[in-house]
């Protein structure tokens, strides 16, 4: 029996909104406590993985430097393009994809509230008082001798709900569709008389 389609609905609200809660909290928390881009690099496995704070002025790898007006109205589209799907488009048919889109809204709230200036003014990034409309990046990792791009929670939660949301198109789906049976086509040959 599946549960009825209000818990799905209530279970992507819940965890949107628990993704975005988590990634603007830890945001906050980092900066507090490591201060403005270029601190110190806070270590948690020396040379792999640390927490130094960045802004990123555009989007993935730092693409679009400049362009934050399309970048908020990208990511508005994008949230009401969700909502539609999910109200009105089956996109809660089924839990994988609800959960999919749940963590994509996570993601797209969490930068486009740095996107839109709504974190306390950053101490030092702007003399005029202005807000900051970058994001707030926290999370290093090194490759290697590469330097991986810093990134957030929010960007986590984006690239886990895409990845989920291919394994969806590619795998689930194909399961799910009924298995299609092939009836022998009619023989071109007239019966003999």
């Amino acid at each position: 029996m599946q549960a009825p389609l209000w818990t799905r609905y209530a279970a992507f609200f819940v965890l949107a909104a628990t993704g975005c809660g988590l990634d603007l909290l830890t945001k906050s928390w980092i900066f507090n406590r490591l201060g403005m881009p270029g601190g110190p690099i806070w270590w948690v496995w020396q040379d792999v993985i640390g927490f130094q704070t960045s802004l990123n002025p555009g989007a993935l790898f730092g693409l679009g430097a400049g362009l934050g007006p399309l970048l908020v109205a990208v990511a508005i589209v994008a949230l009401g393009a969700i909502g539609y799907w999910l109200l009105f488009r089956d996109g809660a048919s089924d839990w994988f994809s609800t959960i999919a889109l749940a963590l994509i809204t996570a993601g797209i709230c969490g930068n486009l509230y740095d996107r839109l200036g709504l974190p306390v003014l950053l101490e030092g990034h702007d003399p005029a008082g202005q807000p900051a409309t970058q994001v707030r990046d926290w999370i290093l990792v090194m490759i290697g001798p590469y330097r991986w791009p810093n990134f957030n929670i929010a960007d986590s939660l984006l690239v886990c709900g895409a990845g989920l949301m291919i394994i969806h198109a590619f795998w689930v789906t194909s399961r799910q569709q009924p298995a299609q049976t092939t009836t022998p086509a009619p023989s071109a040959q007239q019966p003999e008389q």
